[in-house]
């Protein structure tokens, strides 16, 4: 659909900064909900800015008015530090009180959005080991289980208010520029690359470029519910690790043991050495086309050879 007005948050993270770039490249007006007040209102990049506090459950509400959709990418960075209790209570709080405090605000507005997509992530799913997982599966009972079961529970009000509510279930978004893959491939472009643990946990991977096409996709298509948002087929770290030796001609022999990743990140190592093999069977069944449905194919895009 073009020409659409369309408010993001999480505007200037990894993702938020590719979706924001790819609708105005396509014609639409992105409204970006902001904390700095010296920010919002026009800004030079043509989108427009709208305060808001998600701390203070603060918004707003007045400038999301005429907006027709809404990609909510907003929360604490999972492996920015290690997860002390403050730490902790800073991924659940900007997680769940942004998401009330904004499906609130869009449920009171005269004209609500027709869509609401609202993030969440694969950690929905606990630890799964070698078990194949898609949305039909249960939630899991670890910390960010427990965080993302919230998280998507905040969107109530603006369903309840007859808004399409959709919950990206994002796994490991594979780029240089952000999240894992600005901290793993410099090192094995070193030579200093291996695999993390055993090896053999599943990662479920997804281009940036499939990333953004199918937030995109959730917005124009009349998808609900929780959708998963990575590649066709999870590969493990060691199949990973070989294939950016392979792709970059590095060797990978270096290889992290359990003991040591636990000793470093302490419990955040769970997200490392723990196992998610999900599938994105409600993306597929919906139609979507991936443009890098392999391992090899995201690798590719990650390091620019694509």
């Amino acid at each position: 659909m073009a020409g659409m007005r369309i408010a993001v948050t999480g505007s200037t993270g990894l993702i938020g900064s590719a979706l924001v770039d790819s609708l105005l490249a396509d014609g639409h007006q992105v409204v970006r909900l902001v904390r700095q007040r010296s920010r919002t209102g026009p800004r030079p990049d043509g989108t427009v800015g709208v305060g808001w506090n998600p701390s203070l459950m603060q918004i707003d509400a007045a400038g999301l008015e005429g907006v027709e959709a809404v990609v909510h990418l907003a929360g604490a960075g999972v492996a920015e530090r290690r997860w002390s209790d403050a730490y902790r209570r800073e991924i659940r709080d900007s997680r769940v009180l942004g998401t009330e405090t904004l499906a609130a605000a869009l449920a009171r507005l005269a004209e609500p959005p027709r869509v609401l997509v609202s993030a969440s992530a694969i950690g929905y799913y606990g630890q799964t080991g070698d078990r194949p997982i898609d949305e039909g599966d249960p939630a899991g009972d670890d910390f960010l289980a427990e965080v993302c079961v919230e998280w998507e529970a905040a969107a109530r009000p603006a369903e309840a208010a007859g808004i399409r509510v959709v919950h990206p279930r994002t796994g490991l978004v594979l780029d240089a520029a952000g999240g894992a893959g600005a901290r793993l491939l410099p090192l094995f472009r070193l030579g200093l690359g291996g695999r993390l643990g055993g090896g053999g946990q599943y990662w479920s991977l997804i281009s940036l470029a499939d990333e953004v096409a199918a937030l995109r996709f959730l917005i124009d298509h009349p998808v609900s519910g929780p959708v998963n948002l990575t590649g066709p087929e999870p590969v493990t770290n060691r199949e990973l690790t070989a294939e950016l030796s392979r792709q970059l001609g590095r060797p990978a022999a270096f290889a992290v043991p359990e003991w040591a990743l636990r000793t470093v990140l302490g419990d955040m190592a769970v997200e490392v050495v723990g196992s998610h093999r999900v599938r994105p069977r409600a993306l597929l069944d919906a139609g979507f086309a991936f443009r890098d449905p392999d391992v090899s194919a995201i690798v590719a895009a990650a390091l620019g050879e694509r």
